[in-house]
């Protein structure tokens, strides 16, 4: 795709979104009404996480690994001694990593000096990002969840590294699992990645990904979806696009004010879904409450 067709497309995408909920972008679609609808998705109460358990323990997809260490007790005499102590540990991590699960705030991504809607980038400074941030998303993520498998579509385990998924795909998806995607509703799109991962072993993702190629948001941005999650990141490796990197990111986040949800776990979902007949559920997401954050590790719950 040529950074011509891509920033025409990007022209179209934020344009259609233009008016979408204010300031918390595609989130206005979350409307009570289809909260409360969602509920109704739920059948037999079984949870799901859909995240993958944070890694201490660095990797080719993990540089910067999260930091996990105790600070209490000092030592094993404390933990013998009469009386009452406490175990303490403290935790730390780089939140838009290439192996743990989160969720990117509307501020994550720039273009052309702006952020989604026009608020100029240079709201975000070296200190602290001030528009758009995890703040919008505080009172958590509820609604109906869809998850589209695109493995399952082709009848594979898995997609292989820089393997694209189209609107196509997602719609044949669609049909194929009897489901319809709408507004307000949490798109997730399975590529396997983690499948492949716990199978063959980790790899440098930042090299070669599963994932969408920019033409398919035509489809979420068509159905009017509110939020977008993949056990990849999203955007497929190497970009599509010439001289643009992370189209998806560009066009979800930055066009058209949708936050995405990153590097899930929907190995568990699927199976799920799969012997239920059925690719719909309640969703929740509770990100961490860092106001001034461009995004937050969470664990994304399906309830079945």
């Amino acid at each position: 795709m040529s950074e011509a067709d891509f920033r025409a497309l990007y022209r179209r995408l934020r344009e259609q979104a233009d008016g979408t909920g204010g300031h918390r972008g595609a989130l206005g679609r979350l409307t009570p009404e289809r909260v409360v609808a969602a509920v109704g998705e739920v059948r037999t109460g079984r949870t799901v996480s859909l995240a993958a358990p944070i890694e201490t323990a660095p990797g080719p997809d993990n540089r910067q690994p999260a930091s996990h260490r105790m600070i209490a007790p000092a030592d094993q005499e404390e933990t013998a001694s009469p009386g009452l102590h406490f175990a303490r540990d403290r935790f730390a991590m780089n939140v838009h990593g290439d192996a743990d699960t989160h969720l990117d705030a509307l501020c994550h991504v720039m273009f052309d000096g702006e952020l989604f809607g026009g608020v100029p980038a240079s709201t975000v400074t070296p200190d602290h990002a001030g528009a758009l941030t995890l703040d919008l998303v505080r009172d958590g993520i509820v609604g109906r969840g869809v998850l589209l498998d695109i493995p399952r579509l082709r009848g594979v385990p898995w997609l292989e590294p820089g393997e694209q998924v189209s609107a196509e795909d997602l719609e044949a998806a669609e049909a194929a699992q009897e489901v319809t995607v709408g507004p307000g509703d949490l798109l997730f799109v399975r590529v396997g990645h983690r499948g492949r991962r716990r199978s063959l072993g980790a790899w440098d993702p930042a090299e070669a990904r599963a994932g969408l190629h920019p033409e398919a948001m035509r489809f979420p941005a068509g159905r009017g979806v509110a939020i977008l999650g993949s056990d990849g990141n999203n955007d497929a490796g190497p970009s599509a696009v010439t001289g643009v990197d992370y189209p998806v990111h560009v066009l979800a986040v930055n066009a058209m004010g949708v936050h995405l949800l990153d590097w899930l776990d929907l190995e568990e979902l699927a199976e799920a879904c799969a012997g239920a007949a059925r690719s719909q559920f309640l969703c929740v997401v509770a990100p961490l409450r860092l106001p001034s954050a461009t995004g937050s590790p969470v664990n994304p719950i399906a309830v079945l």
